[in-house]
């Protein structure tokens, strides 16, 4: 890891938690952590070319197949790759396959970039999680083992336990708030080198508890409009991505093209991007 680093590309990889959900924006859309990064990261260097290719509900098989050509195909300085949660939770899952999914996403990436940052996923408390717990820290121990492999960084929000607090999680249960989105911003932030802007894991306040009743109309809400939609999805066979292209994906060239703010070499905040042509 460098100290005070300079990094002038970032491409992000990934599911639905690197595309960004649950960090709505007004027009519908969603920002997320990588984003945010990539909005400081450009603030500090002219020139600067962003790229998030992730898809929500990509299996890690996906990934690898269908993003991980395309990114390392741009050469950008650094590449983020979180995959393999998505196929814990199945109820069939095969680890050492998933493994070996990684391992192929891992090989095509790392020698195309500068600086490959992977991920040890965060993940809320109770019996959900239990269940499939063993499975996510067979995934993050492989996640280790890569990194030393292969030079990579390791943000580990899995150790960090204000992620685990539920008033960082949407209402769906699966996805961060923009606050959680935020923390995980500046987490990967401080891991590529940069000055720490403030501490990702503090705690937040002590919470107010919601009443029985409250609790229970939002646990019929969670089944009614989460729940059950994820649940037929399983069965059928389909996916929330079904049909979706990574943000800086064009499916007509078969290919990943950048983007970069729209005031380039104006210092100060990106207030928007624009395509950016080779």
């Amino acid at each position: 890891m460098q100290i005070n680093a300079t990094y002038t590309s970032l491409v992000a990889t990934g599911d639905s938690f690197t595309e960004g959900m649950s960090d709505r924006l007004p027009d519908g859309s969603y920002r997320g952590w990588a984003d945010l990064l990539a909005e400081r990261m450009a603030a500090l260097q002219p020139g600067f070319r962003y790229a998030n290719l992730a898809v929500r509900g990509k299996l890690i098989g996906q990934i690898a197949a269908e993003q991980a050509d395309a990114a390392a195909a741009l050469r950008p300085d650094v590449v983020t790759l979180v995959g393999g949660l998505n196929d814990t939770l199945r109820p069939k899952c095969d680890m050492g396959r998933v493994r070996a999914l990684l391992d192929e996403a891992v090989e095509k990436l790392a020698p195309a970039c500068k600086q490959l940052v992977l991920m040890r996923s965060p993940g809320r408390q109770g019996p959900v999680l239990e269940r499939f717990r063993p499975r996510m820290e067979e995934l993050f121990a492989h996640i280790d083992r890569l990194a030393e492999r292969h030079g990579a960084l390791v943000v580990d929000l899995y150790g960090a336990s204000v992620l685990g607090d539920q008033r960082l999680w949407d209402v769906d249960r699966l996805h961060l708030t923009a606050e959680g989105h935020r923390r995980v911003a500046e987490a990967v932030w401080q891991r590529l080198g940069y000055a720490a802007e403030d501490d990702w894991r503090a705690p937040l306040p002590a919470p107010v508890h919601p009443r029985w009743a409250q609790r229970r109309a939002a646990d019929a809400r969670f089944a009614r409009e989460h729940l059950g939609p994820w649940i037929g999805r399983r069965l059928t066979g389909r996916s929330s991505g079904d049909g979706r292209n990574g943000a800086q994906f064009d499916p007509a060239e078969g290919k990943a093209f950048w983007i970069g703010p729209a005031e380039d070499g104006t210092p100060g905040p990106v207030t928007g991007w624009h395509r950016v042509e080779a």
